[in-house]
């Protein structure tokens, strides 16, 4: 069967005439977003007085060197603008307190595909603040592939979800949603309609209301690819941004648009996706996950405002 193409024009418009859905809170089918108050005062851009899903948008035009190298104490910093902004907190670990308790097992679920990994200059900010807020060190793991079988991820109580934005053959784009298909035994039987029904995982017991925060990391997101095992380093761009929040959907969903802009941008027209990434528009409207239609997403943008593209 030819699959399905979905251009940015008709994923707007998909959006754009989706009937809103029941406020379902956090990231996760039935779960409660952790509250939220009016972010402190700072320089902020914020598109949408929508306040269920709020996203924020950090970038720092420091977080890559000159060799290429993540810069660490940016990221942190990046890190901790988006989530206090997020939260309505001052200080990163007031912020952090919201998000995880001492008595809390966490999971940082990671993503380790070698030509784009997540990288440890986000997980190490993020394991942190963790243990800065109190959780012991022995209570924290980082994990891709071996989540089903790490005792740490087994009794978790706390998922912290973060990966790095891509172009993907299989489900159009390597999104936040897609980043917890390691919590099932066999991926590939979520490949199906270009894996359009990835928001299932996030209804399954190991998973389901555990995940507090979720971090699509747009440093350096691969913007085009061809084939399964595609890649080509002239495709990475140095966007050098987070996108935050703690609905996934809504993460997912601005994290797309930026793509989808870029390459318009790059390649002077609306290109198509070699494979569609509606996974993210029906794990609101078929899955009823989170909001992907802009007009309800709370949208903050911190920082470096060059080619921010949304």
């Amino acid at each position: 069967m030819a699959k399905k193409i979905i251009t940015r024009r008709d994923f707007l418009r998909a959006a754009a005439i989706t009937p809103v859905a029941t406020a379902i809170g956090c990231c996760c089918t039935g779960s409660k977003l952790v509250p939220v108050s009016d972010p402190p005062s700072r320089t902020a851009k914020i598109t949408s007085l929508t306040r269920s899903s709020r996203v924020v948008l950090v970038r720092d035009q420091n977080a890559i060197g000159a060799d290429k190298k993540f810069n660490a104490e940016i990221i942190q910093k990046m890190l901790d603008d988006a989530v206090t902004t997020l939260l309505g907190e001052k200080e990163p670990v007031a912020a952090w307190k919201k998000i995880v308790r001492p008595t809390d097992t966490v999971g940082i679920k990671t993503n380790m595909w070698n030509y784009l990994p997540t990288g440890k200059e986000v997980e190490q900010a993020i394991k942190r603040r963790i243990m800065d807020a109190g959780v012991p060190e022995e209570r924290t793991s980082i994990d891709d592939r071996g989540v089903l079988k790490n005792p740490i991820f087994k009794d978790a109580t706390v998922l912290i979800n973060a990966r790095p934005a891509r172009i993907h053959y299989w489900a159009g784009m390597g999104s936040c949603i897609k980043n917890y298909i390691q919590f099932v035994p066999k991926p590939s039987d979520y490949h199906a309609d270009a894996c359009a029904d990835l928001a299932t995982i996030w209804s399954l017991p190991h998973v389901k209301d555990r995940t507090r925060l979720n971090i699509l990391v747009m440093l350096t997101p691969l913007f085009h690819n061809i084939g399964p095992r595609g890649f080509s380093e002239k495709y990475l761009w140095p966007y050098k941004g987070l996108i935050v929040g703690q609905d996934v959907v809504a993460v997912d969903s601005a994290g797309y648009r930026i793509l989808q802009a870029k390459r318009l941008k790059e390649f002077g027209e609306d290109r198509p996706l070699e494979t569609s990434a509606h996974h993210i528009m029906l794990a609101d409207t078929r899955h009823k996950l989170g909001k992907s239609d802009p007009s309800q997403i709370e949208l903050i943008k911190l920082g470096w405002q060059d080619d921010v593209l949304i």
